[in-house]
Protein backbone atom coordinates (compact mmCIF):
# COMPACT_ATOMS: atom_id res chain seq x y z
CA UNK A 1 0.00 0.00 0.00
CA UNK A 2 1.15 3.54 -0.78
CA UNK A 3 1.68 6.49 1.03
CA UNK A 4 2.03 10.24 -0.51
CA UNK A 5 2.98 13.67 0.90
CA UNK A 6 1.74 17.08 -0.69
CA UNK A 7 2.91 20.15 0.84
CA UNK A 8 0.04 20.15 3.04
CA UNK A 9 -1.15 16.81 3.54
CA UNK A 10 -0.47 12.91 4.18
CA UNK A 11 -2.39 10.55 1.93
CA UNK A 12 -2.33 7.06 3.55
CA UNK A 13 -4.71 3.86 3.75
CA UNK A 14 -7.69 4.31 5.90
CA UNK A 15 -7.03 2.97 9.24
CA UNK A 16 -9.62 1.99 12.12
CA UNK A 17 -8.52 4.52 14.30
CA UNK A 18 -9.87 6.86 11.37
CA UNK A 19 -13.40 6.24 12.54
CA UNK A 20 -13.56 8.65 15.10
CA UNK A 21 -12.50 11.77 12.57
CA UNK A 22 -14.69 10.24 9.92
CA UNK A 23 -17.89 10.42 12.32
CA UNK A 24 -17.34 14.06 13.12
CA UNK A 25 -17.27 15.36 9.66
CA UNK A 26 -19.23 13.45 8.12
CA UNK A 27 -22.01 13.62 10.35
CA UNK A 28 -22.51 17.10 9.28
CA UNK A 29 -25.40 17.13 6.52
CA UNK A 30 -24.22 19.65 4.59
CA UNK A 31 -21.21 17.61 3.74
CA UNK A 32 -22.87 14.92 2.60
CA UNK A 33 -25.42 16.88 0.24
CA UNK A 34 -23.76 15.81 -2.89
CA UNK A 35 -23.06 12.37 -1.57
CA UNK A 36 -24.61 8.88 -1.24
CA UNK A 37 -24.65 8.47 2.39
CA UNK A 38 -26.71 8.12 4.72
CA UNK A 39 -28.97 10.70 6.68
CA UNK A 40 -28.84 11.29 9.58
CA UNK A 41 -24.89 9.40 9.76
CA UNK A 42 -24.24 7.62 12.65
CA UNK A 43 -21.50 6.35 14.27
CA UNK A 44 -22.04 2.85 12.57
CA UNK A 45 -21.96 4.20 9.39
CA UNK A 46 -18.24 5.76 9.75
CA UNK A 47 -17.44 2.34 11.29
CA UNK A 48 -18.69 0.75 8.00
CA UNK A 49 -17.24 3.02 6.02
CA UNK A 50 -13.44 3.19 7.48
CA UNK A 51 -14.02 -0.64 7.36
CA UNK A 52 -14.70 -1.14 3.93
CA UNK A 53 -12.21 1.39 2.94
CA UNK A 54 -9.62 -1.01 5.07
CA UNK A 55 -10.75 -4.12 3.27
CA UNK A 56 -10.74 -2.75 -0.15
CA UNK A 57 -8.75 -4.32 -2.55
CA UNK A 58 -5.99 -1.73 -3.47
CA UNK A 59 -5.33 -3.33 -6.59
CA UNK A 60 -8.94 -2.04 -8.03
CA UNK A 61 -9.95 0.33 -5.73
CA UNK A 62 -7.22 2.13 -3.55
CA UNK A 63 -8.85 4.35 -1.05
CA UNK A 64 -6.52 7.25 0.94
CA UNK A 65 -7.50 9.03 4.02
CA UNK A 66 -6.82 12.78 3.92
CA UNK A 67 -4.98 13.94 6.69
CA UNK A 68 -4.08 17.44 7.91
CA UNK A 69 -2.03 17.98 10.77
CA UNK A 70 -2.48 14.44 12.45
CA UNK A 71 -6.11 14.48 11.67
CA UNK A 72 -8.52 12.30 9.32
CA UNK A 73 -10.04 15.28 7.03
CA UNK A 74 -11.51 13.06 4.33
CA UNK A 75 -11.54 10.62 1.76
CA UNK A 76 -10.14 10.14 -1.82
CA UNK A 77 -10.29 6.62 -3.88
CA UNK A 78 -9.22 5.78 -7.57
CA UNK A 79 -11.90 3.26 -8.64
CA UNK A 80 -9.15 1.02 -11.18
CA UNK A 81 -10.79 -0.89 -14.26
CA UNK A 82 -7.32 -2.33 -15.71
CA UNK A 83 -9.02 -3.99 -18.66
CA UNK A 84 -10.00 -0.55 -19.76
CA UNK A 85 -7.06 1.01 -18.38
CA UNK A 86 -9.37 3.98 -17.09
CA UNK A 87 -10.02 5.22 -13.25
CA UNK A 88 -12.93 7.11 -11.46
CA UNK A 89 -11.93 9.36 -8.71
CA UNK A 90 -14.01 10.19 -6.31
CA UNK A 91 -13.07 12.50 -3.08
CA UNK A 92 -15.01 14.18 -0.26
CA UNK A 93 -13.38 16.67 2.91
CA UNK A 94 -14.79 18.27 5.91
CA UNK A 95 -16.76 21.20 5.47
CA UNK A 96 -14.54 23.13 7.91
CA UNK A 97 -11.50 22.46 4.87
CA UNK A 98 -14.04 23.60 1.76
CA UNK A 99 -12.46 26.36 -0.15
CA UNK A 100 -8.56 25.86 0.55
CA UNK A 101 -7.66 23.42 -2.46
CA UNK A 102 -7.16 21.02 -0.31
CA UNK A 103 -9.05 18.78 -2.16
CA UNK A 104 -7.36 19.44 -5.47
CA UNK A 105 -4.07 19.40 -4.09
CA UNK A 106 -4.82 15.47 -2.72
CA UNK A 107 -6.48 14.75 -5.99
CA UNK A 108 -3.22 15.53 -7.85
CA UNK A 109 -1.05 13.98 -6.26
CA UNK A 110 -3.28 10.48 -6.35
CA UNK A 111 -3.95 11.26 -9.93
CA UNK A 112 -0.39 11.53 -10.83
CA UNK A 113 -0.02 8.44 -8.53
CA UNK A 114 -2.43 6.30 -10.26
CA UNK A 115 -1.71 6.87 -13.69
CA UNK A 116 1.98 5.62 -13.09
CA UNK A 117 0.80 2.73 -11.11
CA UNK A 118 -1.76 1.64 -13.07
CA UNK A 119 -0.92 2.63 -16.54
CA UNK A 120 -4.15 4.61 -16.85
CA UNK A 121 -5.26 6.09 -20.15
CA UNK A 122 -7.80 8.10 -18.93
CA UNK A 123 -9.58 8.92 -15.09
CA UNK A 124 -12.70 9.96 -15.18
CA UNK A 125 -14.95 11.78 -12.09
CA UNK A 126 -18.03 12.48 -11.28
CA UNK A 127 -20.62 15.20 -9.66
CA UNK A 128 -24.60 15.67 -9.10
CA UNK A 129 -25.19 18.50 -11.58
CA UNK A 130 -25.54 21.54 -8.95
CA UNK A 131 -22.33 20.57 -7.56
CA UNK A 132 -20.65 23.32 -8.20
CA UNK A 133 -17.89 22.98 -5.82
CA UNK A 134 -16.89 19.76 -6.88
CA UNK A 135 -16.91 20.86 -11.04
CA UNK A 136 -14.26 23.36 -9.99
CA UNK A 137 -12.28 20.99 -8.16
CA UNK A 138 -12.40 19.01 -11.86
CA UNK A 139 -11.88 21.73 -13.72
CA UNK A 140 -8.84 23.26 -11.61
CA UNK A 141 -7.39 19.88 -12.25
CA UNK A 142 -7.54 20.23 -15.65
CA UNK A 143 -10.68 17.92 -16.59
CA UNK A 144 -12.80 18.03 -18.99
CA UNK A 145 -16.83 18.43 -18.75
CA UNK A 146 -17.61 15.31 -21.30
CA UNK A 147 -21.31 15.30 -20.47
CA UNK A 148 -24.27 14.82 -18.29
CA UNK A 149 -25.54 11.60 -17.15
CA UNK A 150 -29.41 12.09 -16.29
CA UNK A 151 -31.14 10.48 -13.84
CA UNK A 152 -27.80 8.56 -12.83
CA UNK A 153 -28.57 7.55 -9.47
CA UNK A 154 -31.19 7.48 -7.00
CA UNK A 155 -31.33 11.17 -5.09
CA UNK A 156 -30.69 10.87 -1.20
CA UNK A 157 -31.81 14.52 -0.75
CA UNK A 158 -35.29 13.73 -2.07
CA UNK A 159 -36.18 10.11 -1.87
CA UNK A 160 -38.40 8.55 -4.94
CA UNK A 161 -36.53 10.67 -7.38
CA UNK A 162 -33.15 10.67 -9.67
CA UNK A 163 -30.34 12.99 -9.83
CA UNK A 164 -28.08 14.04 -13.05
CA UNK A 165 -24.54 14.07 -12.73
CA UNK A 166 -22.11 15.70 -14.42
CA UNK A 167 -18.86 13.70 -15.97
CA UNK A 168 -15.81 15.13 -16.72
CA UNK A 169 -12.21 12.91 -17.74
CA UNK A 170 -8.27 13.69 -18.10
CA UNK A 171 -6.77 11.31 -20.65
CA UNK A 172 -3.22 10.52 -19.65
CA UNK A 173 -1.25 12.66 -22.57
CA UNK A 174 -3.60 16.12 -20.83
CA UNK A 175 -2.41 15.22 -17.53
CA UNK A 176 1.39 14.93 -18.40
CA UNK A 177 0.63 17.87 -20.76
CA UNK A 178 -0.71 19.72 -17.80
CA UNK A 179 2.02 19.15 -15.60
CA UNK A 180 5.04 19.70 -17.62
CA UNK A 181 3.74 22.77 -18.21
Amino acid sequence: MTTLRTDRLLLRPFELTDVDDVYAYARDSEWGRYLPVPSPYEYRHAVEFVARSVLAPWDTNPAFAICLRGRCVGGINVRVDTSAGTGEIGYSIARAHWGKGLTAEAATAVMDWAFDEFGLAKITAKADLVNTRSSRVMEKLGMRRDGLLRSERPSDADPGTRQDMVIYSVLRDEWQARASG
